[in-house]
């Protein structure tokens, strides 16, 4: 019998019990900024942005590279670098407020109620210490439980994970695993406490298609087993689209457009939101020799003061009022944009 751990997804709150939109938010963000200070002035890296995660919920943060996906999720645990800076008017974990936390108290939250898989393993884990003393530094540090219990659960989630001979595999080295291995490894670290929020940052983005697609599915059945709610950070649709709930899409440093998965692709709001989904390649549909379809223009620099809709110069809905601060709009009670001209639009994809 493995080590019991309390946690909110493994003790007493099943997921199926109740639906997700009753479930109590876990993770409630209000107007998140991260200022950058560069050689070049302060770069705008989160720029305002709004999300909030309940019990058992996968939320995908999707955007192209430099949309501040990644700067989100460091700032969720307060892993930024030295020259950040973060601002919220609400940053909540559950009743606590996680701005005013001192660095005690922070250090007991970052790794046993909120975990983090980063996206390359290999430079995640410590060449110098073998998988066990790895897996079972999170527990002892935060849980009062002996070095052979501590062990017991490694080796339980090592199992869950799909990782053969696990009790073995124990005493090697990161060096040793597959790149597939080694992100399974991160998912167990990540669950050994019990957590009630897990951040993945693009986890399964250095893998090949086949691994990639076992690593979703175990990811989203662990998810639905222990009732953790996710923060899935991505920049590819056909992951959401394998295991999102829901999802905030993001462009230069702000939440564009967010709703629930299916609606997303079947009806989405945003000029980018739909530029992206057009520019997936559809078997049937794209003839061969001809250039695959693209968003013209580029990303905007973030460096300085930001004015108007960031999308405008790409944007063929582009309009005299884009000039100004677009409002964030709710068309639906789970479904909100960023546009003056938001639109529900049926399109196939």
């Amino acid at each position: 019998m493995h080590t019991t751990i309390e946690t909110t997804g493994e003790a007493n709150l099943a997921v199926g019990e109740q639906s997700k939109g009753q479930a109590e938010i876990v993770l409630e963000v209000k107007n998140l900024r991260v200022d950058l200070t560069t050689p070049r002035g302060t770069l705008h890296a989160v720029r305002g942005i709004d999300f909030s995660v309940r019990r058992g919920e996968m939320l995908c943060l999707v955007g192209e590279s430099g949309c501040g996906k990644s700067m989100t999720s460091l700032a969720l645990m307060d892993l930024l670098p030295r020259n950040a800076v973060r601002r919220a008017d609400t940053l909540r974990f559950r009743d606590t407020d996680l701005l005013s936390l001192r660095p005690r108290e922070r250090m007991a939250l970052r790794g046993s109620q909120m975990a983090m898989i980063f996206q390359e393993p290999m430079t995640s884990l410590n060449p110098s210490f073998t998988l066990g003393d790895q897996l079972c530094e999170t527990l002892l540090a935060h849980r009062k439980v002996s070095k052979a219990e501590a062990r017991e659960r490694a080796v339980y989630l090592m199992n869950r994970v799909g990782i053969p001979m696990a009790a073995e595999r124990l005493r090697q080295y990161p060096h040793q695993l597959s790149g597939g291995l080694r992100q399974r490894i991160m998912i167990a670290m990540a669950l050994m406490c019990g957590p009630e929020l897990i951040i993945a940052d693009e986890p399964t983005t250095a893998l090949d298609v086949t691994i990639q697609a076992q690593i979703l599915r175990m990811l989203r059945e662990l998810q639905q087993e222990f009732g953790t709610a996710v923060v899935f950070i991505t920049h590819d649709l056909g992951v959401v689209a394998r295991i999102a709930d829901r999802v905030a899409v993001m462009y230069a440093g702000q939440v564009v457009e967010t709703a629930p998965v299916m609606e997303l692709f079947h009806q989405p709001c945003h000029p980018y939101t739909r530029g992206l989904l057009e520019c997936i390649p559809v078997a049937g549909r794209t003839v061969p020799g001809e250039p695959l379809q693209a968003i013209p223009g580029v990303v905007p620099s973030l460096i300085g003061p930001q004015q108007g809709c960031a999308f405008r110069n790409r944007c063929q809905q582009c309009r005299q009022d884009c000039a100004q601060e677009p409002p964030y709009v709710t068309l639906t009670e789970n479904h909100a944009v960023r546009c003056v001209d938001a639109v529900m639009t049926e399109v196939t994809v």
